[in-house]
Parts: structure tokens; sequence; C-alpha cells
């Protein structure tokens, strides 16, 4: 606890580097779609691209929730909005010389589920017509429990879907009121029975600590009724409290959440009873069964992450299609416009939305790579020439407090992380940020670290 209290600070969760609020030198069109050209060419014909869908739509609102969604019962708004997905789709076919392999494909939202399955069969047809699929194909889904039917089971089953993400966040009445996310266990439990009747080979459950009015005992019996179900993979993430950027946050306050320490407790309950089942850490907030693809994969030192989560598949290219979606080529990311109309008209007018994007620099690429091994594997090793262009010089004294606190070992050319520093990754990756000192801000930019 005494650790928590010193590392529980402010600071990213390093999905990208540059983290987002430091992205700068926004690319143009142009020079995006170049970026995307160089990736694909490097790239396509042996490992493929990965490919992102935001689907924004919700039917209800969950006040915990930080994602950019439209909340709307009009289902009218399915069909022009794929036209608009293909519509951005189409003009990346136009500038690739190639048909594409596809390595991955990963339905986010809002709500993928709120379209219709005869929407979401139109969309995968016309999507892969055009495409070739990698023989080490992964296709995956956010599925909320209350609106998930067979249907869209069998559909996304019949495009080559093998895993659904389901989004529990917690199984106490009372905190799934006050989130407004109300789902009895009966119908999470009917929608994973009728996944895995489908064939459906992998199940992930998102859950949430340090949710308002949570309690230990709202984590243990979320706990147990998630091993009755035994999802092959489970998110634990951290409530990210960022009432400045998501103003639905604001429907509670600060007094109704767990305090530090009680949050602490929340998260070592919750991975004590995981590990107990017979779950391993693979990753920052991750946990999987010892035969699942992912576990296998953290073992094997093949682990990847982005901005779909972690994944089994390295790309160099990932595209993002749809309002607010990320793109990246591992040189440069680029943002959609977060507004659905104004994506929506440019898409349709063949014309990028990019709202914000980064020009990676020589040393943005270097620091990437490694707080990607730390987020990965734990552990990383650098060159002489990498550690001068990263400006590590004097990386024994960023280092220091964790070498007191046995939470890294590091030699000259390797650092890694110990056991008792896993739940600290974030801050180890922090020391080695030098944007974090160079960009500071009076500001809220980040959620806690732990």
């Amino acid at each position: 606890m005494d650790l928590f209290r010193k590392y529980n600070v402010a600071g990213p969760r390093y999905t990208s580097y540059p983290p987002v609020p430091f992205w700068s030198n926004i690319p143009d069109q142009h020079t995006w779609m170049r970026c995307a050209a160089d990736a694909f060419d490097a790239s396509n014909q042996t490992e493929g691209i990965s490919l992102y869908l935001h689907l924004p739509y919700c039917e209800s609102l969950c006040t915990y929730c930080g994602c950019n969604k439209r909340i709307t019962r009009n289902h009218a708004v399915e069909r022009p909005y794929i036209d608009a997905l293909l519509a951005e789709w189409q003009m990346y076919l136009d500038h690739w010389g190639d048909k594409p392999l596809i390595r991955e494909i990963h339905l986010g939202g809002g709500t993928p589920t709120f379209f219709s399955p005869e929407n979401l069969d139109f969309l995968m047809e016309a999507l892969l017509q055009d495409a070739s699929l990698h023989p080490q194909y992964a296709m995956s889904f956010e599925a909320h429990p209350n609106n998930t039917t067979r249907a869209h089971l069998e559909v996304l089953y019949k495009h080559g879907f093998r895993r659904l993400s389901l989004g529990i966040q917690d199984f106490d009445p009372n905190v799934q009121e006050i989130v407004n996310r109300v789902q009895p266990f009966e119908q999470v439990q009917k929608v994973v029975e009728e996944a895995r009747d489908c064939g459906y080979e992998s199940i992930n459950f998102d859950l949430i600590y340090g949710l308002p009015l949570q309690k230990l005992s709202s984590v243990e019996n979320t706990v147990r009724l998630v091993n009755k179900l035994r999802p092959e993979r489970i998110a634990f993430y951290s409530y990210a409290h960022v009432p400045w950027k998501s103003k639905v946050q604001r429907m509670f306050t600060e007094a109704d959440l767990p305090n530090n320490e009680e949050k602490r407790a929340l998260y070592d309950l919750g991975k004590k009873m995981f590990e107990e089942n017979g779950y391993r850490e693979i990753g920052m907030d991750h946990f999987a069964l010892p035969d699942d693809e992912l576990c296998i994969a953290s073992d094997e030192g093949r682990l990847h992450r982005n901005f779909m989560g972690y994944t089994t598949g390295q790309t160099r290219l990932l595209i993002g299609l749809g309002a607010s979606s990320i793109s990246d080529s591992w040189d440069a990311f680029v943002q959609n416009e977060k507004t659905i109309e104004a994506y929506m008209e440019a898409a349709l007018r063949g014309k990028m939305s990019i709202t914000a994007g980064h020009l990676l620099s020589e040393r943005d690429m270097i620091i990437r790579k490694h707080i990607l091994n730390l987020m990965t594997r734990f552990e990383t090793t650098w060159t002489e020439e990498e550690a001068s262009l990263a400006g590590w010089s004097n990386l024994e004294l960023r280092m220091d407090s964790f070498l007191k606190d046995e939470l890294v070992v590091l030699k000259q050319d390797k650092l890694w992380i110990t056991d008792a520093g896993r739940p600290f990754v974030r801050n180890v990756c922090m020391a080695l940020d030098p944007l974090l000192a160079e960009k500071r801000t009076e500001s809220p930019m980040f959620s806690q670290t732990v």
C-alpha cells in the first residue's frame, strides 16, 4: 500500500507513443496516405494489415464511459453510417496497388451490436469483397449483453469472427444502476452459451475496478460469477475518472468513488481470485487462461499492443475507419473527426477528416519501441545508439526510486520489471518518456496510473 500511495499519480496509458495529448505536427491527407502506402507496400504481402471499425451508436448512456459515442434509439442511422465507412475504405483501396491482406478486424464502439444483423452482414460483405484474409487472421467485436442476439452471433461468425468481448463491468445491482448499465447475470450467461454454441473460440469479459459504490463484496461476487462462465480472457481495467474530458462522469461525484486505498484493495482481490481460478496475468490489466492464444503469445514473446488492445498479430499498418478512429503506420498517427456528421460528410465526398495526428521523429520511434516492449513483455534491451538518441544518459538516476523499491532491474543495456513492479508498469514507462517534462502543463490530461 505504501508503494501504491507513492506511485499512484496521473500518467499516460501508453496506448500510443507519443500519448495523444502530446501529438503535434499533424500530417495532411497527402502525407498520411503516403505513410500508409509505404507501410502497406512494406508489410501487406507478409504480415497483412489490421482494421478497426468504430461503430459509435448506443441506445443508452453508461455514465462511466469515456468513449466517443452517440446515444439514440433511431436505427435509421445505421445504413448511412455504413455507407460512409465503406466510402472511407474505398479511398484506401484506390490508393493501394495490391489487394489488402487482412490479419485483424475489430469492431468497437459505441455498441457494434446496436447495428442490425442484416446491416452488419452488408457491411462485412462489402468490406471483404476486395480483400483477402491472412492465413492467421483474427476477427473480434465488442458486444452488449442486452442487445446481442443469436442472429448477430451467427452473421458475424459467417464472416470469420471467432472472438467477442462482453462489457460486464460489475454484476453488483447497485453499481450497475449508478453507472446505468443494468444487465442480469442470466442475460450474460445466455449470450455466452449461444456464442459457444455457434462456435466462438474466445470470449473476453471487460471488468472495471474503482467504479462508484463498488466494494470488496462487489468484486468478490462478480469474479465468482465470472468464473462460472469461464471466459478465456479478462480485461480488468482501472476506472479512469476524467470528468474534464467526459462530462457524463459528472452524473456522480468523487464521494461515490472508492478512495485510493479502497481502489487498490479492489484490484488486489480481483487479481488474487483470477489467479486462484487459473488465469494468468499477461499484460497491464489483462488475464487469460493458459491455453488461450494471448497467453501462449505472451509466453513466446509475441504479444503486441495497439489501439485495439493486446493482440497476437503484429502488423505495421492499422487502419481505423469511422468517426474518431485512429490509424497507425508506425511512423505516423492520424485520428478522424470525432463528430459523426462531419466525419460522414467528408467520407462521402472522398475526403479524409483528419482532426489530429502526429508524424513520429526518430527519437519518438525509438522510445515507442521500448515502451511497447515493457507493456507487452515487461522487459526491453537497447543499443548504445538508441540510448543516445532517446536521451537516456541518466537512466540510472531516472530509475533510482524503482531500483530502491525493487520494482525493476537495470543493466547497461537492459531493463526488466519484477513481479512486484508489474502493477507500476505505466510509472516505469513514464521514466523513459522525455515528453512528460517537455510538455508539462497545469491542466489535467491523464487518469491515475494505478
